[in-house]
């Protein structure tokens, strides 16, 4: 008897799209997935209801990465000797970290475009708050060649040494080693470099996240390139260490500025936009998580297709990772609807899908998708590509040419669609990601 596939439901629907208003782009009121800028996932470990804090000190709880309510605003203010510094009592990017039964926040404070900024701790005996202010970590000024926000706490699997790693244009993204009894600063100056990029570029680098996997024992560094208005992407690369240095597909190293076609680290998430729904550009400042059950997810910002100039609200995105083989991570095709982990008969995979592959460009901006055809004799097209596929072992292999692609296969929910359908994700040997997705059989 076959076996029936597991779809995922589809998801509940959003609030509209808010319209701005001058002086109040973050409202209080419940704006659904709106409005959530810089999240940074968190899952606490007693009740095992997952956590978003963003830009703005905003809260936002969830039992199943779904269905999300609002909890609120965590921290009143930053602390005076912060915002004496900075001039501004603004609250961007908050990362959180659990420590001996303690919540701590590291929150930044500071103002658009300069690098006067300040990255403070604030704590709480509970993940809802509220979070109270303990002192600043770090304290930039404009004659500085870093920037104190951006903050993201990471934890050595082998010394249990703890570091913020921070940082955006300018001088690219540092890592400070941190005194795991205050929380605090355990170092002077501005830490170790990981990743930074060419001045004609605006040296436009930020949003770090390191997560050490110990399936590949790689740690992965995860950044945000581009502007977070216009053409935003997330970059990979890895490490054995902590502290770098951090190496993309092609091994080259983060800190290198000589990339002159924006090709360096491995590109995973960048604007795009399939035949039906809703095009989207700029996602980026990305958080992860590795949830208890395996999964992994990453969790961005994004905002509609919009290059006018005028005002685009961000919005919260979820997406699984699947490791590949090679030990490089790819994307779902699309937000994360619940997807199950099952086996997919090959007869399911005979049909016409749309491709994105993503692929770095100057500049980086919206990728659209492109036919692709997976024909029951193992005949692969795309465009005029043509090629062989074969199905082994629960992943897609496919050639082209002297070019080879593997992939992971899923039974997904189709947001454009609004259908289920099989979905793809991949990577080829030279290193470009790919997603696709079925939309009607053979």
């Amino acid at each position: 008897m076959a076996t029936k596939l597991i779809y995922p439901d589809a998801p509940p629907d959003d609030v509209p799209k808010p319209v701005f208003k001058k002086g109040k782009d973050r409202p209080d009121n419940n704006t659904g997935l709106w409005h959530i800028h810089d999240p940074a996932i968190f899952k606490d470990d007693i009740t095992g209801r997952y956590y978003i804090y963003c830009t703005g000190a905003g809260c936002h709880r969830s039992d199943d990465l779904i269905n999300w309510e609002r909890v609120g605003k965590v921290v009143a203010s930053p602390p005076e000797e912060a915002s004496l510094w900075t001039g501004s009592k603004d609250i961007w990017a908050p990362d959180i970290v659990k420590i001996n039964g303690e919540y701590r926040l590291y929150c930044s404070n500071s103002t658009w475009g300069v690098r006067q900024s300040c990255i403070f701790l604030a704590v709480s005996d509970n993940p809802e708050g509220p979070f109270i202010p303990r002192g600043c970590v770090l304290k930039t000024t404009g004659k500085m060649p870093v920037n104190a926000i951006d903050a993201n706490i990471v934890t050595d699997h082998k010394t249990g040494d703890m570091y913020m790693l921070y940082g955006s244009f300018w001088g690219g993204c540092h890592m400070l080693l941190l005194d795991k009894k205050t929380g605090l600063a355990a170092e002077k100056g501005i830490g170790t470099c990981v990743a930074r990029r060419p001045e004609w570029m605006s040296a436009a680098i930020e949003g770090p996240y390191i997560i050490y996997n110990p399936g590949t024992e790689y740690y992965y560094l995860f950044v945000s390139y581009g502007s977070l208005k216009s053409d935003y992407n997330v970059r990979v690369a890895r490490s054995r260490n902590i502290t770098g240095p951090y190496k993309d597909f092609n091994d080259v190293d983060m800190t290198d500025i000589s990339d002159n076609d924006n090709s360096t680290g491995l590109l995973i998430h960048c604007g795009y936009r399939w035949n039906d729904g809703t095009a989207y550009m700029a996602p980026g400042h990305n958080s992860v998580l590795h949830d208890t059950d395996g999964s992994w997810y990453i969790i961005c910002h994004i905002r509609e297709h919009n290059f006018t100039g005028k005002p685009e609200p961000s919005r919260m995105q979820i997406r699984k990772i699947y490791w590949m083989d090679n030990g490089w991570p790819v994307l779902g095709a699309g937000p994360y609807a619940g997807e199950k982990e099952q086996d997919i008969p090959e007869k399911e995979l005979y049909g016409f899908y749309e491709r994105i592959t993503l692929k770095p460009a100057l500049p980086q901006g919206i990728t659209c998708s492109v036919p692709m055809k997976l024909d029951k004799n193992g005949y692969y097209e795309s465009c005029s590509i043509q090629g062989r596929w074969k199905y082994q072992n629960q992943k897609l292999h496919i050639e082209y040419g002297n070019h080879n692609e593997t992939a992971h296969v899923y039974a997904a929910w189709d947001s454009e669609r609004k259908c289920p359908a099989i979905a793809i994700s991949g990577i080829s040997a030279d290193g470009l990601a790919f997603m696709a997705k079925k939309t009607r059989d053979i």
